[in-house]
């Protein structure tokens, strides 16, 4: 299954897809990588590993409308069937997301339905929460909703902060979120009403998926 992998900072999620497409039976490859910032550093892990990209600068089109319409654009002419947010910062307008429907996920840092939005790693400290971890979903026209594919948790600690919290949570999106795709990419995955049904219930090695 060709993708295309939506960015604008760092890129470390994109890394962890890299790095699975990379192995021998993994069914999916990366075929083009999309950052409306011309400095985001997961430009520079994408041509040390020989992937095409293209940078559109959000601030050139007039409209949401047109910039979501020139990535779309672009994502079509190399090929891409599938499309994967990895850290993506902009909001995506209905008509994008109507246009890839079931056909783009996304991974987010808390245990959906819970805790949607930015600074999520401070609001599960504020409210005090026992669990965290993070989500891989499809993307729907609301924010942060969209059946949910698989999750991982973890505990927050009595000495977590916001930045320790983060970084543990992470590692777990860097574990689950190539885990989700291989899912997808071997045909596992199909959508009832809002519900992602995961043939065989786990993702290969046990993290949570939602089951039939």
């Amino acid at each position: 299954m060709k993708i295309a992998v939506l960015i604008s900072g760092r890129g470390s999620n994109l890394q962890s897809l890299i790095d699975a497409c990379a192995t021998d039976d993994f069914p999916a490859e990366i075929v083009l990588v999309i950052s409306n910032k011309a400095d985001a550093y997961g430009l520079k892990r994408a041509d040390e590993a020989s992937i095409p990209t293209a940078i559109f600068n959000h601030k050139d089109f007039a409209t949401r409308e047109e910039f979501d319409d020139a990535m779309s654009n672009a994502i079509e002419a190399a090929g891409a069937e599938f499309i994967c947010l990895a850290g993506f910062m902009r909001l995506l307008s209905d008509t994008f997301v109507k246009r890839w429907h079931d056909r783009l996920i996304n991974i987010h840092p808390s245990l959906l339905p819970t805790f949607k939005g930015l600074h999520v790693h401070e609001q599960v400290i504020e409210r005090g929460a026992l669990f965290s971890g993070c989500t891989v979903h499809f993307v729907r026209a609301a924010m942060d909703e969209g059946p949910i594919i698989a999750q991982a948790v973890i505990p927050v600690k009595p000495d977590d902060n916001a930045d320790t919290l983060a970084a543990r949570v992470l590692e777990q999106e860097h574990v689950i979120y190539p885990k989700a795709l291989r899912l997808i990419a071997e045909g596992r995955v199909r959508v009832s009403g809002e519900r992602a049904i995961i043939d065989g219930r786990k993702t290969p090695d046990g993290h949570l998926a939602n089951p039939e």
